[in-house]
């Protein structure tokens, strides 16, 4: 088997040494950890990558719920007294029921600056007005992306509270050279502004960080973003809320992200055995968060699809994790029509690749025989016929497609639920 993506260096602290301190500090007083590294025989630490890999177990989600369900509000994992937490946030429960997550002042640090280093990579800096589109509500979401804007000095413009119409003209009338929000709502602001009368090209939106959906990675729906705000440059980015932000997208690739070795340990595998995959295979990714250390995760599933690549080593920084395509799906999300493969993220791109389709949703229908697919698009009956073709072209599969009015299908600013399962 090929050399496993997880084989790499860091430009920060050596992985193994991050282990283990890691392993040293939850053992002794985080009751969840705890109690699973006694069962697997493995509090002593790892004696090497290849040791951790091979002895320490996963963590799943499933167990995170059960153990926050069986004590509640928070679980056992917090490793420090609940007095030392400042910070509640919980996950958007679109993959099953809602995590609450609990940071240190120190842990929060610590992903704010990761969020600084995604900025960087973005050519944000001081002399950028940002605007964040999004609701703050439980979610991690922006938080930690507006907290670091301040921190790097950006003049920043929380959007919770305000609708879209009005989102749009703050953020047109203070000259906002930054935007932060879903490809999604990215999309749908512009299209508002629009209906408004309000001139986007006379803005000064340089560049839109997008994340919570696969969309910005996605070469489709980037051009539709960048088409809809003229002069903006989409930039990629992804974390969770248990894990806080993981990648943002390597300067000069489009569609490419880079894993914050400094914050993880991450690795790749197969979704079903659990064993790791080669370069450049796709797999599962899996993540161990080193200085999350109040609130960690060790080896957790993350559920994301991932294809990981080596960067090239240069004199000035070793080589780092790339995921290849972004996230390219989730385990949970394939579907099986009549025995073809689909994945959301496929479908978006071929949605995204025809001018003239607002939002659009799609039925899952597994109530007969065979599953079937059906679409509905915001556009001409004309139009959805062609993209019923592109479909059948790119998925051998004859997905019928209904045109419905403008403005007929729900959006949210938040993660877009396009997919219906009956």
């Amino acid at each position: 088997m090929p050399d496993a993506p997880t084989r790499r260096s860091d430009a920060g602290p050596d992985p193994l040494t991050g282990l283990r301190s890691l392993v040293a500090e939850v053992v002794a007083t985080n009751v969840f950890y705890g109690r699973k590294f006694a069962a697997a025989s493995c509090s002593a630490g790892p004696g090497s990558i290849t040791d951790f890999t091979a002895r320490f177990p996963f963590t799943t989600k499933a167990e995170l719920v059960a153990d926050q369900t069986e004590h509640p509000p928070y679980g056992t994992g917090l490793t420090y007294p609940l007095a030392r937490y400042t910070r509640c946030h919980q996950t958007s429960g679109t993959s099953g029921a809602p995590l609450r997550w609990l940071d240190t002042p120190e842990s929060w640090e610590a992903m704010k600056d990761d969020w600084c280093e995604v900025f960087h990579a973005a050519g944000v800096t001081a002399a950028d007005p940002v605007f964040f589109a999004f609701s703050f509500g439980p979610f991690l979401g922006f938080w930690l992306a507006f907290e670091a804007a301040q921190k790097i000095g950006c003049l920043c413009f929380p959007g919770g509270g305000m609708g879209t119409a009005l989102r749009a003209r703050v953020l047109l009338e203070n000259g906002c050279t930054v935007l932060c929000c879903t490809p999604t709502y990215a999309l749908h602001l512009a299209a508002t502004a629009r209906a408004e009368g309000l001139d986007i090209g006379r803005g000064r939106i340089r560049r839109i960080i997008v994340a919570g959906e696969p969309g910005g990675s996605l070469p489709a729906t980037r051009a539709r973003l960048e088409e809809a705000w003229p002069g903006a440059e989409v930039f990629d980015h992804h974390g969770m809320t248990e894990v806080g932000p993981v990648t943002y997208e390597v300067p000069g690739r489009p569609g490419t992200l880079a894993v914050m070795t400094r914050s993880f340990f991450a690795e790749v595998v197969d979704p079903a055995t659990g064993a790791p995959v080669g370069e450049g295979e796709t797999g599962e990714l899996v993540l161990t968060t080193l200085r999350r250390s109040a609130s960690p995760l060790i080896r957790y599933r993350t559920g994301d699809l991932v294809r990981a690549t080596l960067s090239p080593a240069s004199d000035l920084r070793p080589p780092t994790l790339w995921l290849e395509g972004g996230i390219l799906g989730r385990v949970d999300d394939m579907v099986v029509v009549r025995g073809v493969n689909i994945y959301p993220s496929a479908v978006e791109q071929i949605v995204r690749g025809l001018d003239g389709i607002g939002e659009y949703r799609v039925t899952l229908d597994t109530r007969g025989a065979m599953a079937e697919l059906a679409i509905e698009a915001e556009t001409t009956p004309m139009i959805a016929d062609e993209l019923a073709r592109r479909l059948h072209q790119a998925l051998a599969l004859r997905v019928p497609v209904g045109a419905v009015a403008d403005g007929s299908l729900p959006r949210s600013e938040l993660k877009a639920r396009r997919w219906i399962r009956r």
